[in-house]
């Protein structure tokens, strides 16, 4: 079982990003997946969900709502987060987390409810 982030990288302030987890050695649409970020100052925090059966798509950070989403392609096993409109902010370490959480609509923004973890890509938005 594992978790591949992608697409982080050095972007200007306004401009936008997607990034890619892929999942392999289980298959991404019976899990819920969600992406975090973590700065050095802060804990890290809850950015996006994806529900088991895509029925709910959450975004938890005030600052990101109308400007990220979160989408899945079941075909290629690979969840995304398409940012927009970033800020210096949003520079962050973003990780995917994945866990089979009940009900199938689920969702959640704390860190305990996901058993698979990626490495990480790191986002830098330059002013």
């Amino acid at each position: 079982v594992n978790l591949v982030e992608s697409g982080g990288g050095l972007v200007q302030a306004g401009g936008s990003l997607r990034l890619s987890c892929t999942a392999s050695g289980f298959t991404a649409d019976e899990y819920t997946v969600a992406w975090f970020r973590k700065v050095p100052t802060k804990e890290r925090e809850g950015v996006s969900c994806i529900s088991r059966d895509d029925s709910s798509t959450i975004v938890y950070l005030d600052s990101a709502k109308g400007r990220f989403t979160i989408s899945r392609d079941n075909a290629k096993n690979m969840v995304y987060l398409q940012m927009n409109s970033l800020t210096p902010d949003d520079t962050a370490l973003y990780y995917c987390a994945a866990g089979r959480l009940w009900p199938r609509s689920g969702c959640s923004a704390s860190q305990v409810a996901y058993d698979y973890w990626g490495q990480g890509t790191q986002v830098t938005v330059s002013s």
